[in-house]
């Protein structure tokens, strides 16, 4: 049955800020407390999508979270109206003050396993938010998600939709950002490959000075949930010594697309006898795997990271060719873009795009980071919910919008006016209504 790969991208929140949260994501740390702006960072993320649908894609947005977000901070024992705890906070700790307003969930990457109807045993679309355990300000995140993808996804004939997994070091899950999918058209069956940073019930090793973030545990839970076919299923153990090099998922050092994985030489532990089992999984769908392996001494891991070459998004094209959408700062790599321009001329990849966004690179997530990748038939395309499937005119209406209800310039000691959490809800209680999203926001309950 044919099929439609959608890209559902994460609209940037009114609070988006430089706090360096993200240990083991070096472009985070690196520009930690700098000025932030909100607005700009929005739309570069909205035109990205808008350029996307433009070429003939078909473009998804998800709405961001509401932050700050004061239902933790009341939790964590924070009393009083909201402006006496938003001043609580940030004399308490400012740092914690802004890890509740991170703007994260911009990485929908981040936001769910899916898995298509074609690989799972009932025929469903299978949703699993991923519960982000590793990290305090994406630890919140899950109901949210949750409440987003089922008000996307309503048809329960078409859709499943899974909690999170225990919020336990040892299910350790991020996402979509661990995971790839194999094979032909995307309404076929396919090979699902999970990729993890460590076995916590095993003996091998994982990294050293930056965490795991994703564990085989995790991973197998998931395709559980799924009901996918083992013999269609791959689980791969990340290199930990890329991921000490700040390769914090594998969205950073590979991504997939149909039959073409794009895969940095140092990805995987045994890296071998690893594609070799893609290989062969990929052979029972009918379809070929073609591997562009990049060798370290085109690009080095440093490289990869500071560019995010590899946190791109590979996309088939209406002509079936594929466009590789990259960062800009990968145009400013000599190395990278030799190699972008070489790979062009030699491989299925025969585009490179490029896009500016500085504002979500400086926080430490790329094209691949924002995108939640979904692979539908017509039908179950059909049953999603329209609003946030990006046309012009949401195009037009998410632009204004933007331009209406967000600050060109914020830091952390912002985080605690209360017109920015005014602000804030006003904008998104406006944004439910364009996405015709209902009710997913604690303080619309």
């Amino acid at each position: 049955m044919a099929g439609t790969e959608v890209n559902f991208d994460g609209l940037v929140g009114p609070t988006h800020h430089y706090a360096g949260l993200s240990f083991g994501n070096e472009a985070s740390t690196r520009y930690r407390n700098t000025v932030a702006n909100p607005r700009l960072a929005a739309k570069q993320g909205l035109m990205k999508m808008k350029a996307l649908a433009d070429m003939g894609m078909v473009q998804g947005v998800m709405a961001p979270h509401e932050r700050p977000h004061l239902p933790q901070l009341r939790r964590l024992g924070f009393s009083g109206s909201d402006e006496a705890i938003l001043q609580q906070a940030m004399r308490y700790s400012p740092q914690l003050l802004s890890a509740l307003c991170s703007a994260s969930s911009m990485w929908t990457a981040n936001a769910a396993t899916v898995s298509p109807s074609a690989d799972s045993r009932d025929g469903r679309v299978h949703f699993t938010a991923a519960n982000l355990n590793n990290k305090f300000h994406r630890s919140i995140e899950p109901e949210t998600t949750s409440a987003l993808l089922r008000a996307m996804f309503r048809s329960e004939a078409h859709f499943a939709h899974h909690d999170p997994l225990p919020q336990v070091a040892m299910m350790g899950d991020e996402g979509a950002a661990n995971h790839n999918r194999l094979g032909g058209d995307y309404g076929s069956k396919s090979v699902q490959v999970f990729v993890y940073g460590q076995h916590m019930l095993s003996s091998v090793p994982g990294p050293s000075r930056y965490p795991a973030r994703q564990t085989r545990e995790a991973s197998e839970a998931v395709a559980r949930l799924h009901q996918l076919d083992p013999d269609y299923t791959v689980f791969v153990q990340q290199n930990p010594e890329v991921i000490d090099q700040g390769v914090f998922h594998n969205d950073v050092i590979a991504v997939s697309n149909q039959q073409v994985l794009f895969v940095h030489q140092q990805a995987f532990l045994q890296q071998a006898s690893a594609l070799d089992e893609i290989r062969r999984k990929v052979a029972l769908t009918g379809n070929e795997l073609v591997t562009i392996e990049v060798p370290s001494d085109s690009v080095s891991v440093p490289d990869a990271v500071s560019t995010y070459l590899f946190n791109s998004q590979l996309l088939t094209r209406r002509d079936g060719g594929m466009t590789l959408v990259v960062p800009e700062e990968c145009r400013q790599n000599p190395r990278v873009w030799d190699y972008l321009s070489e790979m062009t001329s030699t491989t299925p990849v025969d585009q490179v795009c490029v896009f500016d966004l500085r504002e979500s690179m400086r926080n430490g997530g790329g094209p691949a980071c924002l995108r939640l990748r979904v692979a539908l038939t017509e039908q179950e395309l059909s049953a999603v919910n329209p609003n946030v499937l990006l046309d012009d005119a949401l195009y037009s209406r998410l632009d204004r919008w933007i331009e209406r209800h967000y600050r060109d310039r914020l830091t952390q000691e912002d985080l605690a006016d209360p017109s920015l959490l005014r602000e804030s809800r006003t904008a998104l209680d406006e944004l439910t209504v364009i996405l015709g999203l209902g009710s997913v926001y604690p303080f619309q309950q």
